[in-house]
Protein backbone atom coordinates (compact mmCIF):
# COMPACT_ATOMS: atom_id res chain seq x y z
CA UNK A 1 0.00 0.00 0.00
CA UNK A 2 2.76 2.55 1.04
CA UNK A 3 4.72 1.57 -2.26
CA UNK A 4 1.74 2.10 -4.53
CA UNK A 5 1.03 5.66 -2.44
CA UNK A 6 4.70 6.79 -3.72
CA UNK A 7 4.17 5.75 -6.83
CA UNK A 8 1.35 8.26 -7.47
CA UNK A 9 2.92 10.64 -5.31
CA UNK A 10 5.90 10.63 -7.69
CA UNK A 11 3.23 10.77 -10.76
CA UNK A 12 1.44 13.58 -9.43
CA UNK A 13 4.64 15.55 -9.10
CA UNK A 14 5.88 15.02 -12.57
CA UNK A 15 2.51 15.68 -13.60
CA UNK A 16 3.12 19.31 -12.14
CA UNK A 17 6.09 19.54 -12.67
CA UNK A 18 4.87 19.48 -16.35
CA UNK A 19 2.97 22.29 -15.65
CA UNK A 20 4.85 24.90 -14.04
CA UNK A 21 8.61 24.32 -15.71
CA UNK A 22 7.56 25.48 -19.24
CA UNK A 23 6.25 28.43 -17.61
CA UNK A 24 9.49 29.33 -15.48
CA UNK A 25 11.98 28.48 -18.66
CA UNK A 26 9.99 30.71 -20.92
CA UNK A 27 9.68 33.93 -18.19
CA UNK A 28 12.87 35.83 -17.03
CA UNK A 29 13.60 34.89 -13.47
CA UNK A 30 12.97 36.77 -10.86
CA UNK A 31 14.24 36.72 -6.81
CA UNK A 32 12.21 37.51 -4.06
CA UNK A 33 12.98 37.77 -0.36
CA UNK A 34 12.74 34.52 1.67
CA UNK A 35 11.15 36.53 4.54
CA UNK A 36 7.84 35.28 5.33
CA UNK A 37 8.76 32.13 3.58
CA UNK A 38 7.05 30.06 7.26
CA UNK A 39 4.08 32.48 7.82
CA UNK A 40 3.15 31.39 4.29
CA UNK A 41 3.76 27.94 4.92
CA UNK A 42 1.51 27.59 8.32
CA UNK A 43 -1.10 29.66 6.49
CA UNK A 44 -1.22 27.45 3.93
CA UNK A 45 -1.21 24.24 5.86
CA UNK A 46 -4.17 25.72 8.21
CA UNK A 47 -6.37 26.18 4.94
CA UNK A 48 -5.21 22.72 3.94
CA UNK A 49 -6.36 21.44 6.93
CA UNK A 50 -9.86 23.38 6.70
CA UNK A 51 -10.21 21.93 3.00
CA UNK A 52 -9.66 18.09 3.99
CA UNK A 53 -11.96 18.89 6.91
CA UNK A 54 -14.52 20.35 4.45
CA UNK A 55 -13.90 17.01 2.45
CA UNK A 56 -14.42 14.62 5.38
CA UNK A 57 -17.48 15.99 6.85
CA UNK A 58 -18.98 16.14 3.56
CA UNK A 59 -19.35 20.13 3.00
CA UNK A 60 -16.64 20.20 0.28
CA UNK A 61 -17.18 17.12 -2.75
CA UNK A 62 -14.13 15.24 -4.43
CA UNK A 63 -13.76 17.47 -7.36
CA UNK A 64 -14.41 20.58 -5.75
CA UNK A 65 -12.26 19.49 -2.95
CA UNK A 66 -9.23 18.97 -5.66
CA UNK A 67 -9.73 21.98 -7.51
CA UNK A 68 -9.01 24.04 -3.90
CA UNK A 69 -6.64 21.63 -3.42
CA UNK A 70 -4.63 22.76 -6.67
CA UNK A 71 -5.26 26.27 -6.43
CA UNK A 72 -4.02 26.54 -2.72
CA UNK A 73 -0.48 24.74 -4.05
CA UNK A 74 -0.42 26.99 -7.07
CA UNK A 75 -0.71 30.00 -5.24
CA UNK A 76 2.17 28.68 -2.34
CA UNK A 77 4.62 28.45 -5.32
CA UNK A 78 4.22 32.05 -6.13
CA UNK A 79 4.39 33.25 -2.41
CA UNK A 80 7.67 30.95 -1.52
CA UNK A 81 10.92 32.13 -2.79
CA UNK A 82 12.61 29.41 -5.42
CA UNK A 83 15.77 31.90 -6.27
CA UNK A 84 19.15 30.73 -5.83
CA UNK A 85 20.69 33.06 -3.70
CA UNK A 86 23.30 34.92 -5.64
CA UNK A 87 21.94 34.37 -8.86
CA UNK A 88 21.14 36.59 -11.61
CA UNK A 89 17.90 37.51 -13.58
CA UNK A 90 19.01 35.51 -16.31
CA UNK A 91 19.26 32.47 -14.45
CA UNK A 92 16.24 31.13 -15.99
CA UNK A 93 17.63 27.59 -15.69
CA UNK A 94 18.64 27.62 -12.52
CA UNK A 95 15.28 28.84 -11.24
CA UNK A 96 13.53 26.12 -13.04
CA UNK A 97 15.72 23.07 -11.95
CA UNK A 98 15.29 24.60 -8.07
CA UNK A 99 11.93 24.08 -8.68
CA UNK A 100 12.37 20.63 -10.22
CA UNK A 101 13.90 19.73 -6.69
CA UNK A 102 11.84 21.50 -4.57
CA UNK A 103 8.06 21.10 -5.44
CA UNK A 104 8.40 16.92 -4.90
CA UNK A 105 9.69 17.98 -1.35
CA UNK A 106 7.74 20.37 -0.56
CA UNK A 107 4.89 18.15 -1.88
CA UNK A 108 5.92 15.29 0.77
CA UNK A 109 7.12 18.31 3.63
CA UNK A 110 3.31 19.61 3.28
CA UNK A 111 1.84 15.97 3.48
CA UNK A 112 3.64 15.37 6.42
CA UNK A 113 2.36 18.53 7.84
CA UNK A 114 -1.07 18.47 6.81
CA UNK A 115 -1.82 14.73 5.84
CA UNK A 116 -2.15 11.17 7.49
CA UNK A 117 1.34 9.30 7.28
CA UNK A 118 0.59 7.22 9.80
CA UNK A 119 -2.48 5.60 7.62
CA UNK A 120 1.02 4.68 5.72
CA UNK A 121 3.28 3.77 7.83
CA UNK A 122 3.28 4.15 11.74
CA UNK A 123 5.56 7.19 13.08
CA UNK A 124 6.56 8.96 16.06
CA UNK A 125 4.55 12.66 15.32
CA UNK A 126 7.31 15.73 14.95
CA UNK A 127 7.12 18.92 16.46
CA UNK A 128 6.17 21.74 14.60
CA UNK A 129 7.85 25.29 14.52
CA UNK A 130 5.22 27.71 16.57
CA UNK A 131 3.13 29.72 14.03
CA UNK A 132 2.58 32.76 15.77
CA UNK A 133 -0.83 35.05 15.29
CA UNK A 134 1.04 37.85 14.23
CA UNK A 135 2.47 36.21 11.21
CA UNK A 136 -0.58 34.65 10.41
CA UNK A 137 -2.13 38.05 10.12
CA UNK A 138 0.73 39.43 8.24
CA UNK A 139 0.50 36.84 4.95
CA UNK A 140 -3.33 37.90 5.37
CA UNK A 141 -3.28 41.48 4.92
CA UNK A 142 -0.19 40.48 2.10
CA UNK A 143 -2.96 38.72 0.46
CA UNK A 144 -5.60 41.35 1.07
CA UNK A 145 -2.81 43.92 -1.04
CA UNK A 146 -2.07 41.42 -3.54
CA UNK A 147 -6.40 41.31 -3.96
CA UNK A 148 -5.88 45.36 -4.46
CA UNK A 149 -3.67 44.77 -7.53
CA UNK A 150 -5.56 41.78 -9.15
CA UNK A 151 -9.51 42.58 -7.95
CA UNK A 152 -10.96 40.60 -10.73
CA UNK A 153 -9.50 37.00 -8.76
CA UNK A 154 -12.07 35.35 -7.37
CA UNK A 155 -10.65 32.70 -6.08
CA UNK A 156 -8.07 35.00 -4.33
CA UNK A 157 -11.47 36.90 -2.96
CA UNK A 158 -13.01 33.59 -1.91
CA UNK A 159 -9.59 32.43 0.09
CA UNK A 160 -9.01 35.86 1.49
CA UNK A 161 -12.77 35.65 3.26
CA UNK A 162 -12.18 32.44 4.47
CA UNK A 163 -9.04 33.98 6.36
CA UNK A 164 -10.97 36.39 7.77
CA UNK A 165 -13.20 34.00 9.05
CA UNK A 166 -10.73 31.81 10.86
CA UNK A 167 -9.19 34.77 12.39
CA UNK A 168 -12.52 36.22 13.52
CA UNK A 169 -12.37 39.51 11.27
CA UNK A 170 -16.37 38.86 9.81
CA UNK A 171 -16.54 42.10 8.74
CA UNK A 172 -13.58 41.70 6.33
CA UNK A 173 -14.87 38.40 5.67
CA UNK A 174 -18.03 39.65 4.43
CA UNK A 175 -16.14 42.31 2.36
CA UNK A 176 -14.03 39.47 0.74
CA UNK A 177 -17.12 37.31 -0.19
CA UNK A 178 -19.55 40.06 -1.13
CA UNK A 179 -16.37 40.63 -3.72
CA UNK A 180 -16.24 37.24 -4.74
CA UNK A 181 -20.04 37.07 -5.84
CA UNK A 182 -20.37 40.05 -7.72
CA UNK A 183 -17.42 38.95 -9.88
CA UNK A 184 -18.47 35.09 -10.20
CA UNK A 185 -21.13 32.82 -11.55
CA UNK A 186 -23.55 31.42 -9.13
CA UNK A 187 -22.31 29.01 -6.50
CA UNK A 188 -24.11 27.50 -3.86
CA UNK A 189 -20.58 27.08 -1.44
CA UNK A 190 -20.01 30.45 -1.99
CA UNK A 191 -23.10 31.88 -1.18
CA UNK A 192 -23.41 29.72 1.92
CA UNK A 193 -20.16 30.90 3.17
CA UNK A 194 -20.97 34.28 2.80
CA UNK A 195 -24.06 33.74 4.86
CA UNK A 196 -22.58 32.05 7.51
CA UNK A 197 -20.12 35.19 7.99
CA UNK A 198 -22.69 37.97 7.34
CA UNK A 199 -24.65 35.82 10.34
CA UNK A 200 -21.52 36.41 12.45
CA UNK A 201 -20.91 40.45 11.65
CA UNK A 202 -24.18 40.69 13.27
CA UNK A 203 -24.71 38.83 16.49
CA UNK A 204 -24.59 35.26 15.23
CA UNK A 205 -28.56 35.61 13.63
CA UNK A 206 -29.00 33.96 9.83
CA UNK A 207 -32.39 36.29 9.96
CA UNK A 208 -32.63 39.01 7.21
CA UNK A 209 -29.79 39.01 4.34
CA UNK A 210 -27.80 35.83 5.83
CA UNK A 211 -31.19 33.40 4.83
CA UNK A 212 -31.61 35.36 1.64
CA UNK A 213 -28.23 34.16 0.43
CA UNK A 214 -29.01 30.88 1.95
CA UNK A 215 -32.06 30.54 -0.35
CA UNK A 216 -30.17 31.63 -3.11
CA UNK A 217 -27.51 28.86 -2.50
CA UNK A 218 -30.49 26.81 -2.62
CA UNK A 219 -31.57 27.15 -5.73
CA UNK A 220 -27.98 27.01 -7.54
CA UNK A 221 -27.71 23.59 -5.59
CA UNK A 222 -30.45 21.95 -3.62
CA UNK A 223 -28.02 19.26 -2.58
CA UNK A 224 -25.54 21.62 -0.99
CA UNK A 225 -24.74 20.56 2.52
CA UNK A 226 -23.30 24.02 4.67
CA UNK A 227 -26.57 25.63 2.42
CA UNK A 228 -28.76 22.79 4.21
CA UNK A 229 -27.68 23.05 7.68
CA UNK A 230 -27.87 26.79 7.26
CA UNK A 231 -31.45 26.38 6.04
CA UNK A 232 -32.18 23.68 8.83
CA UNK A 233 -30.97 26.48 11.81
CA UNK A 234 -32.91 28.92 10.36
CA UNK A 235 -35.96 27.01 10.39
CA UNK A 236 -35.19 25.95 14.15
CA UNK A 237 -35.48 29.20 15.10
CA UNK A 238 -38.66 30.07 13.45
CA UNK A 239 -39.71 26.82 15.28
CA UNK A 240 -41.09 25.30 11.94
CA UNK A 241 -39.05 22.36 13.16
CA UNK A 242 -40.78 20.29 10.48
CA UNK A 243 -38.93 22.42 7.83
CA UNK A 244 -35.73 22.15 9.79
CA UNK A 245 -36.19 18.51 10.03
CA UNK A 246 -36.87 18.17 6.16
CA UNK A 247 -33.37 20.16 5.49
CA UNK A 248 -31.02 18.36 7.75
CA UNK A 249 -32.97 14.94 6.47
CA UNK A 250 -31.94 16.26 3.37
CA UNK A 251 -28.19 17.12 4.25
CA UNK A 252 -27.79 13.23 5.53
CA UNK A 253 -28.47 11.76 2.14
CA UNK A 254 -25.56 13.81 1.30
CA UNK A 255 -22.52 13.43 4.10
CA UNK A 256 -21.20 10.43 4.79
CA UNK A 257 -23.11 8.22 7.26
CA UNK A 258 -20.39 8.09 9.95
CA UNK A 259 -19.16 11.64 9.89
CA UNK A 260 -19.41 14.08 13.10
CA UNK A 261 -21.77 15.97 10.40
CA UNK A 262 -23.99 13.29 10.27
CA UNK A 263 -23.68 12.25 14.02
CA UNK A 264 -24.52 16.42 15.04
CA UNK A 265 -27.08 16.72 12.33
CA UNK A 266 -29.33 12.95 13.73
CA UNK A 267 -28.80 14.99 17.42
CA UNK A 268 -30.26 17.71 15.62
CA UNK A 269 -33.40 15.94 14.02
CA UNK A 270 -33.90 14.30 17.05
CA UNK A 271 -34.52 17.61 19.11
CA UNK A 272 -36.83 18.86 16.41
CA UNK A 273 -39.05 16.36 16.45
CA UNK A 274 -39.58 16.25 20.40
CA UNK A 275 -40.39 19.97 20.07
CA UNK A 276 -42.98 19.05 17.00
CA UNK A 277 -46.27 20.16 18.75
CA UNK A 278 -45.33 21.90 21.87
CA UNK A 279 -44.33 25.18 20.30
CA UNK A 280 -47.71 26.13 20.02
CA UNK A 281 -48.90 25.31 23.76
CA UNK A 282 -46.00 25.36 26.31
CA UNK A 283 -46.69 24.60 29.67
CA UNK A 284 -45.28 27.68 32.14
CA UNK A 285 -42.01 25.70 33.18
CA UNK A 286 -41.29 26.08 29.22
CA UNK A 287 -41.69 29.75 28.81
CA UNK A 288 -39.79 30.23 32.00
CA UNK A 289 -36.81 28.19 30.87
CA UNK A 290 -35.66 31.04 28.39
CA UNK A 291 -35.48 33.79 30.38
CA UNK A 292 -32.74 31.22 32.98
CA UNK A 293 -30.89 30.00 29.71
CA UNK A 294 -28.07 32.66 30.59
CA UNK A 295 -24.96 33.04 32.82
CA UNK A 296 -22.88 36.09 32.86
CA UNK A 297 -20.09 37.41 34.76
CA UNK A 298 -16.54 38.95 34.23
CA UNK A 299 -13.65 36.69 33.54
CA UNK A 300 -10.03 38.03 34.05
CA UNK A 301 -6.30 36.42 34.20
CA UNK A 302 -4.31 36.27 36.82
CA UNK A 303 -1.31 38.28 37.29
CA UNK A 304 0.98 35.18 37.98
CA UNK A 305 0.11 34.51 34.23
CA UNK A 306 0.45 37.38 32.39
CA UNK A 307 3.43 37.44 31.12
CA UNK A 308 2.45 33.74 30.03
CA UNK A 309 0.22 35.30 27.55
CA UNK A 310 0.33 37.96 24.56
CA UNK A 311 -2.65 40.59 23.79
CA UNK A 312 -3.31 38.61 20.49
CA UNK A 313 -4.08 35.18 21.94
CA UNK A 314 -7.38 34.14 21.47
CA UNK A 315 -9.84 33.12 24.57
CA UNK A 316 -12.66 30.69 24.73
CA UNK A 317 -15.45 31.23 27.62
CA UNK A 318 -17.63 28.59 27.83
CA UNK A 319 -20.48 26.95 29.78
CA UNK A 320 -20.31 22.83 29.96
CA UNK A 321 -22.53 20.58 31.47
CA UNK A 322 -21.64 19.39 35.41
CA UNK A 323 -21.67 15.85 34.42
CA UNK A 324 -21.51 13.77 31.10
CA UNK A 325 -19.77 15.02 27.66
CA UNK A 326 -17.64 18.05 28.04
CA UNK A 327 -18.88 19.41 24.63
CA UNK A 328 -19.71 23.02 25.33
CA UNK A 329 -23.08 24.25 25.85
CA UNK A 330 -21.99 27.77 24.96
CA UNK A 331 -19.17 29.53 23.56
CA UNK A 332 -18.18 33.07 22.85
CA UNK A 333 -14.14 34.34 21.67
CA UNK A 334 -12.51 37.30 23.11
CA UNK A 335 -8.76 38.48 22.98
CA UNK A 336 -6.48 39.02 25.42
CA UNK A 337 -6.54 42.31 25.16
CA UNK A 338 -9.81 42.39 26.19
CA UNK A 339 -9.35 41.11 29.99
CA UNK A 340 -10.51 41.36 32.22
CA UNK A 341 -14.24 41.40 30.33
CA UNK A 342 -17.85 40.93 30.90
CA UNK A 343 -19.28 37.76 29.48
CA UNK A 344 -22.77 36.63 28.86
CA UNK A 345 -23.40 32.88 27.57
CA UNK A 346 -27.14 32.08 26.40
CA UNK A 347 -28.51 29.07 23.85
CA UNK A 348 -28.01 31.82 20.72
CA UNK A 349 -24.91 30.71 21.65
CA UNK A 350 -25.17 26.85 21.18
CA UNK A 351 -22.69 24.53 19.39
CA UNK A 352 -25.53 22.74 18.21
CA UNK A 353 -29.75 22.55 18.99
CA UNK A 354 -29.46 19.05 20.83
CA UNK A 355 -27.15 21.25 23.22
CA UNK A 356 -28.12 24.31 25.09
CA UNK A 357 -28.03 25.71 28.31
CA UNK A 358 -31.61 25.95 28.67
CA UNK A 359 -31.69 22.01 28.76
CA UNK A 360 -28.99 21.99 32.31
CA UNK A 361 -30.22 23.08 35.70
CA UNK A 362 -26.51 23.41 36.81
CA UNK A 363 -23.46 23.81 34.47
CA UNK A 364 -19.49 24.41 35.08
CA UNK A 365 -18.06 28.00 33.79
CA UNK A 366 -14.58 28.13 32.40
CA UNK A 367 -12.05 30.58 29.72
CA UNK A 368 -9.56 29.04 28.52
CA UNK A 369 -6.16 30.97 26.39
CA UNK A 370 -5.06 28.78 23.68
CA UNK A 371 -1.95 30.00 21.71
CA UNK A 372 -3.22 28.27 18.56
CA UNK A 373 -6.16 29.31 18.67
CA UNK A 374 -7.91 25.67 18.78
CA UNK A 375 -10.89 25.08 21.33
CA UNK A 376 -9.30 22.07 22.43
CA UNK A 377 -6.75 22.09 25.52
CA UNK A 378 -3.61 22.08 24.62
CA UNK A 379 -0.64 21.66 27.10
CA UNK A 380 0.96 25.37 27.70
CA UNK A 381 -3.15 26.71 27.43
CA UNK A 382 -4.28 28.92 30.38
CA UNK A 383 -7.57 27.80 31.89
CA UNK A 384 -9.61 28.85 35.02
CA UNK A 385 -12.60 26.98 35.34
CA UNK A 386 -15.55 27.34 38.14
CA UNK A 387 -17.44 25.13 40.31
CA UNK A 388 -21.36 24.53 39.55
CA UNK A 389 -23.57 27.30 39.58
CA UNK A 390 -26.94 27.40 38.66
CA UNK A 391 -28.29 28.16 34.95
CA UNK A 392 -29.30 31.69 35.16
CA UNK A 393 -26.53 33.11 37.73
CA UNK A 394 -25.33 36.68 36.73
CA UNK A 395 -22.66 37.23 38.76
CA UNK A 396 -20.01 34.67 38.06
CA UNK A 397 -16.23 35.20 38.40
CA UNK A 398 -13.73 33.24 36.25
CA UNK A 399 -10.19 34.20 36.76
CA UNK A 400 -7.58 32.28 34.68
CA UNK A 401 -5.05 30.82 37.11
CA UNK A 402 -3.73 27.47 35.64
CA UNK A 403 -1.28 26.40 32.98
CA UNK A 404 -2.75 23.44 30.96
CA UNK A 405 -0.27 20.70 31.42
Amino acid sequence: MTAIFWIFVVLFAVAALAFVLPALLARGGRAESPEGDTANVAIYRDQLKELDADLATGTLGPVQHEEARRELERRMLEDISVASPGSAAGSDRATALGVGIALPIVAALLYLAVGNPLALAPAPAGHGQEITVQQIEGMVERLAARMKENPDDVKGWVMLGRSYAVLDRFPEAVAAYENAVKRSAPDAQLLADYADALAMSQGRTLMGAPEKLIAQALKVDPDNVKALALAGTVAFQKKDFKGAIAHWERALKVVPPDSDMADSMRDSIADAQKLIGTSARPDPAQKAAPAAAAVSGTVSLSPALAAKASPDDTVFIFARPVEGPRMPLAVMRKRVRDLPTAFKLDDSMAMTPAAKLSGYERVVVGARISKSGNPVSKPGDLEGLTGPVKAGDSRIVVTIDTEVR
